[in-house]
């Protein structure tokens, strides 16, 4: 996402002018991506957050009840 420093704003690519400077003040534009600045690829140590893993667990604790369920109800 382009950044200008001076403006303090965001910019879409569109919105630069061709030799991709500010179109507000005219100053160069940071571009890029805070993982490819640090060196990182986006792709490098993304993990599910914690509370994904929370509603994975908890589904697969409700449809094994819903199962233990179906089963005593039709023995009955």
């Amino acid at each position: 996402m382009p950044w200008c420093g001076p403006c303090q704003r965001y910019f879409a690519p569109p919105a630069l002018n061709a030799d991709g400077t500010c179109p507000a003040c005219g100053e160069p534009v940071e571009t890029g991506d805070v993982a490819e600045q640090a060196g990182e690829t986006p792709e490098e140590d993304v993990r599910a957050p914690w509370h994904f893993w929370a509603v994975v667990v908890a589904t697969v604790v409700y449809v094994a009840w819903r199962i233990v369920q179906l089963v005593a109800g039709g023995i009955g």
